[in-house]
């Protein structure tokens, strides 16, 4: 038995529908909690150099 599918589907609409998972999101950035810039969140920041309220790189 082979599969049947239950109408054809356009190239435009397969498109779009495989377009969606290419999305490009921004970035969510936290303040951080020694300096207050935006950075990435788990992510060192790189203003201040800390991490976890510790300083990391100086």
């Amino acid at each position: 038995m082979s599969i049947c599918p239950k109408g054809k589907i356009s190239k435009s609409r397969r498109d779009k529908r495989r377009a969606q998972t290419w999305k490009i999101s921004l970035p969510s950035l936290v303040p951080c909690g020694k300096c207050g810039a935006l950075a990435k969140s788990h992510r060192m920041c790189k203003a201040c150099g800390s991490y976890n309220r510790k300083v990391i790189f100086s």
